[in-house]
């Protein structure tokens, strides 16, 4: 039995410790954007943060809905009511209203929400700490603009973040991402660099997510075509950027302008791959027959290379036609046998 001096000791540091410090919400002092392809249907949210594994944290994605990223004193309801006010019709900015008017502390977050429409909205609490801001696309509107906080409307995509070095992270965010070309994923990737680029949080990096969705768009018809994180790293961004590469790889589908007819001398590089992993047996004759095209798709099977094997299974060399290879495809199968990143046998 503790002594009753013992407990008092016990109940003294209870009393010290505040009660909000099991509550308190994470602060997640970042930069993201959140954006639309209106033309695709693709939504997704990029972010960095010198906090771990904020991929658990900010990202919130619903194909045919919308994305929200929610930061500086991160509450997760943002995210999870956000994107159901938005299933429901709520536009961007109305479902970060109802929510701002919902929460007992609205001037600690940081939130940025574009809806499947492009309607955009971000909000900067005036207790996040700064630099803090915000900026939403195309001819941003400033809904409410005083000493508590501020509230941002335009289309297409948002861009915020607070401890930041200086606002050029977000303008740096937004100019990029207008200036971009491609895809969603590729668009929201080039701005989250080039903001950190700017400066970006001014306690340095640690991790990093992009997270697209589109409907039935992803493997197996998944509506997530990127989902990457990167939980603690010391170079996040470029960490992320080689994630995204290896995404675009394995989880996407050959571009007909990739594609290059497999050629004798090409037919034979690959054969002699084969032999010295020892997947084959030889000859390494550059022969592009039947045989050689069932190898091919098994060993790209092995590899992992399977949105990319329909291309090469579907020709019919009885009929003459031309089997070709992704030009992505074979350059990674180069690059695994030259820098040794496979089990030797194999």
């Amino acid at each position: 039995m503790p002594t009753p001096r013992a407990l008092a000791v016990v109940c003294l540091l209870l009393l010290a410790v505040p009660v909000r410090a099991q509550e308190a919400d994470p602060l997640v002092a970042t930069f993201s954007i959140v954006a639309v392809d209106t033309t695709t249907g693709e939504v997704g949210v990029a972010v960095q943060s010198k906090f771990p594994n904020v991929r658990a944290v900010v990202p919130w994605v619903r194909a045919g809905v919308g994305a929200v990223a929610t930061q500086s004193f991160a509450r997760l309801d943002y995210g999870r009511r956000g994107l159901v006010l938005m299933a429901n019709g709520a536009s961007a900015e109305e479902a970060l209203t109802i929510l701002l008017r919902e929460d007992p502390a609205p001037e600690s977050r940081q939130v940025g929400v574009v809806d499947a429409r492009g309607r955009a909205a971000t909000w900067t609490g005036s207790g996040a700490f700064a630099w803090r801001g915000g900026t939403a696309g195309d001819g941003s509107v400033t809904r409410r603009s005083d000493a508590a906080g501020t509230l941002v409307v335009g289309r297409g995509y948002a861009a915020q973040g607070n401890i930041l070095v200086s606002e050029a992270t977000v303008t740096a965010m937004a100019r990029t991402f207008e200036a971009t070309r491609g895809t969603l994923a590729a668009r929201l990737l080039a701005a989250l660099v080039a903001g950190g680029a700017a400066g970006g949080d001014r306690r340095g990096e640690q991790s990093a997510a992009l997270v697209v969705h589109r409907a039935g768009a992803g493997y197996d018809g998944d509506d997530a075509i990127v989902d990457l994180s990167v939980y603690d790293h010391p170079t996040p961004l470029a960490e992320l950027a080689r994630l995204a590469a290896l995404n675009d790889l394995y989880f996407t589908d050959t571009d007909a302008a990739d594609l290059v007819p497999v050629t004798p001398e090409i037919a034979r590089e690959i054969q002699e791959i084969w032999i010295a992993r020892g997947f084959a047996d030889g000859p390494a004759d550059g022969v592009v027959d039947p045989d050689f095209q069932r190898t091919l798709v098994d060993f790209m099977g092995w590899e992992n290379y399977d949105l990319r094997i329909d291309e090469v299974s579907g020709v019919d060399l009885a009929r003459g036609e031309t089997l070709r290879i992704d030009r992505e495809v074979l350059d990674d199968i180069r690059k695994v046998f030259r820098e040794g990143l496979y089990r030797p046998g194999r």
